[in-house]
Formats: C-alpha cells, structure tokens, sequence
C-alpha cells in the first residue's frame, strides 16, 4: 500500500510539473514579441520652376579671322534675338569657342592620293538658364528663326528642374514613412495583437517622372528633365514589433 502511495505522489508530481511547464510556455508564447514588415509610399506632383536649354552656333571660313568675327557677330545676334524676347542678358551664356580645321580628301583616277585644307570651323555653344520658364521657353522656340540670317543656329530640348527637390524628398520620405506606420496599424488593429515600436526603417530610390505617362521606374532612380510637370514618388519598408495579447 505504501508503494501504491508512493507511485500516485510521483506521477501527480509529474502531471503537476507538466500543467505548470504548459502554462509557462503558453504564457511565454502569448507575450513573445514579433514583428510585422510593411511598404509605404509619398508620392507628390510639382511643376519645374527652372529651365535649362543648350545650343550652338558655327560658321566655316577659310580663314580663321574671319570666321571669328562672324562666329561674334553671330553671338550677339543671338543675345539681341533672346534680351528682345524678354529673357535676361544674365541668364545667358556661352562657353569657350573652339576651332578646328577641315580637310577634303583628293583622288586622282579614283584613287585616294592624300588630304588639303579647306579650311576652319569655328562653334560656340550657349545656354539659357531661367527661372522664368514661360518666357525663356516661348524665346528658345524662336531661335531657329535665326537660320534665316544666315546664322548657323541648333537649339536643343529644354531641360526642366525643381529648385525645392531637396524639400520635396524630405516631405516624401516623410509621407512614406507614415504610410507605411498606418498600414502596420490596419493589419494588426484587427487582430490578437499590438504594434509596438519600430526596428528598421530603410528608403527605396526617388523615381520622378512625367507628371503624366507610363514611365518606367528604374531599379537606380530616375530623374526626368524633359517634362515640366513631374512625378515624385518613394517608399519606405519598415518593420514594426508587434506584441500577442495575451488571453
């Protein structure tokens, strides 16, 4: 009988020790702490407020001089035709002129027999800067009209910038960041647990594009010039501790 006693203690010991154990462990299981991982996303339209357009003239002579002064003469041309229209002389530049000579190839009887000089190619680039955008883009359109003065004219696509982009990142990263701590909260507002403090946070790549578009994000970032109206967009992926209330 005394071992009968003996034997029930232990084993009621051991189912003790067992029920004990589990509700360690459920408890241990039900405030174990872990996490939810969530995307965010600003995402802003603004219009450019600078514009940036590139160009060039050039002349041919066969004497340098004289080309010169007509590469000059073909400059202030242009500044007169652009100061006409509205754009600043200060908003106006060119760059360092460059020359090169030319040469013909000579063939005699179909065959090439050397090279001459024919003489010199004198070009000069220029940009236009202006923060008024409306006027310096009206202006720019015209100068092609140029070539019917005889001025040797190219004028290439403007190229649009923000002045504020640095303010706009912060405000987006900033949107994307709450973004993504309101989708943390949508998933686990209905469900056994709460959102606890943030442990990682980590930027994606600023995309600005077209205002307007299917334009392709790339995995680098992409920076559109040639739209006025732009696009910015981009993501924060945070994650966020979560913690199982316990029943």
């Amino acid at each position: 009988m005394n071992n009968l006693w003996k034997y029930i203690i232990i084993a009621s010991a051991v189912v003790l020790s067992s029920i004990v154990f589990a509700s360690a462990y459920t408890q241990r299981y039900r405030s174990n702490t872990g996490s939810v991982t969530v995307t965010g996303l600003g995402e802003t339209v603004f219009t450019s407020d600078l514009i940036v357009i590139n160009g060039n003239i050039e002349t041919e002579n066969y004497d340098a001089a004289e080309g010169y002064r007509t590469l000059e003469q073909s400059r202030e041309s242009v500044i007169n035709f652009l100061t006409s229209k509205g754009v600043k002389r200060e908003e106006i530049s060119f760059n360092m002129p460059s020359t090169y000579k030319m040469s013909e190839s000579i063939y005699e009887n179909g065959d090439y027999i050397g090279s001459r000089f024919s003489g010199y190619n004198l070009s000069q680039s220029f940009t236009i800067e202006s923060s008024d955008v409306d006027v310096a883009e009206a202006a720019a359109r015209e100068l092609p009209s140029l070539l019917a003065r005889g001025i040797t004219i190219e004028v290439y696509n403007p190229l649009y910038y923000y002045s504020g982009l640095e303010s706009v990142k912060l405000d987006l990263l900033a949107a994307a960041a709450s973004d993504a701590h309101e989708r943390a909260k949508n998933i686990v507002e209905n469900s056994d647990a709460e959102l606890g403090n943030l442990i990682m946070s980590r930027a994606g790549v600023f995309q600005i594009t077209a205002a307007t578009g299917d334009e392709e994000f790339s995995a680098g970032g992409s920076f559109n010039l040639s739209s006025r109206e732009k696009k910015a967009r981009v993501t924060v992926r945070a994650e966020y501790k979560i913690k199982h209330k316990a029943k």
